[in-house]
């Protein structure tokens, strides 16, 4: 198994209505304040409890959001696109960019034709030097009866 970490990178859109506590979210980043090194992009760093975006449970931690209601989030302040939120109006559309961790190769210690971890060699030369024991050991007893 190698230890390489690789993301598999998916956009959706989400729709939003505003609720009592906004969209119910917390961004982070922007081109004064990188929250991702060589990305001045735009992040979700917090879900509010109960919030739009908690109920819809689409939209996560540490999602980037390409757009708001088709307005492009590249190279903005965070300020800017704090302002570009909080004039959004009531339905707010989201285009969205998950990125999902995946684990390159086998998960945990096991690996094919291991099914314990175990290499299938370490398991098999004992059992056969103990089958080529008995058998001597058998053959031995019927040649002196």
């Amino acid at each position: 198994m190698n230890g390489r970490v690789d993301y598999v990178v998916t956009e959706e859109e989400i729709n939003l209505t505003r609720g009592p506590s906004g969209l119910g979210f917390n961004i982070v980043g922007g081109t004064d304040q990188q929250y991702v090194s060589n990305d001045s992009g735009i992040f979700v760093s917090r879900i509010k409890e109960n919030g739009a975006a908690a109920l819809d449970g689409r939209l996560q931690e540490g999602d980037k959001i390409l757009s708001v209601n088709g307005q492009d989030l590249k190279n903005l302040l965070h300020q800017d696109a704090v302002d570009l939120f909080r004039n959004a109006g009531y339905a707010v559309s989201l285009r969205v960019q998950h990125r999902l961790q995946v684990q390159n190769g086998p998960i945990g210690p096991q690996g094919e034709g291991e099914p314990s971890g175990i290499p299938i060699a370490v398991v098999l030369v004992p059992v056969f030097a103990l089958t080529v024991v008995a058998a001597w050991a058998f053959m031995r007893y019927w040649q002196r009866h």
